[in-house]
């Protein structure tokens, strides 16, 4: 929902500063392995309970994850390989900070490291049906509990002491999000195909017929040559 809404305009905000950074020598990937740092940074803060610093690390890795693409795209190094790249970075993000989560709630109840996985399985499958739709030409974008909004989630668990409430919501919405793109993906893919146009034959050449008609003008006998198209004879 807010990657659809606001990604656009969030973008365009730090568009300056991927500029800044393009002109620096920063590629995209290099962009991309940073944020991944900052990811692996912040799941070790939050397994050791520095709750306040690891909101730093969420905001730093989310903004990351904006500017590779903007990067990528102003300095025109958008390419399948870097999507690729992106694309497996950000799952691998998304286990770490998950898992982190897991290992710090794991010191309160032995039940509820169970919920982070639980979320973090959800997120996976929603990530799966976007890819698995796009590789088949359909849609699969849209939902309640998008990427951005996990992030959004997470940082406030973190900052107010909410985490196990803040994670039921977010397993709610992600599962609710994985039923959503299912269902719309599987009314895409049972639509009839479109029809094909039909090709224009090109008809050959219709050959000429040509007769020869004469009259009388002032006394004299003038021949007219006529041409047309020969009709074709039915089978």
């Amino acid at each position: 929902m807010l990657d659809r809404r606001w990604r656009k305009s969030v973008e365009q905000g730090l568009g300056p500063v991927g500029d800044r950074l393009r002109r620096l020598g920063v590629t995209a990937d290099a962009l991309t392995v940073v944020g991944l740092l900052f990811s692996v940074a912040t799941a070790l803060l939050i397994a050791s309970g520095h709750l306040i610093w690891a909101v730093v690390g969420v905001v730093l890795a989310g903004v990351a994850d904006l500017l590779d693409g903007a990067i990528a795209r102003g300095s025109g190094q958008a390419s399948p390989r870097g999507a690729f790249f992106d694309s497996v970075s950000d799952r691998a993000s998304d286990a770490l900070l998950f898992g982190g989560v897991a290992w710090y709630l794991a010191g309160q109840s032995q039940y509820l490291p169970i919920l982070a996985f639980a979320v973090c399985a959800c997120s996976m499958l929603i990530s799966y049906e976007r890819a698995r739709a796009e590789s088949l030409g359909l849609d699969a974008r849209g939902g309640l509990m998008e990427r951005a909004e996990r992030f959004v989630f997470l940082a406030v668990g973190l900052a107010f002491g909410v985490l196990v409430p803040v994670l039921w919501i977010m397993l709610s919405l992600t599962a609710f999000t994985a039923v959503q793109r299912f269902i719309r993906v599987y009314r895409q893919a049972g639509r009839p195909p479109r029809p094909a146009h039909p090709r224009r034959v090109e008809r050959p050449a219709t050959p000429l017929r040509t007769w020869w008609t004469s009259r009388r003008v002032d006394g004299d006998r003038v021949r007219t040559r006529h041409r047309s198209e020969r009709r074709r004879s039915r089978p």
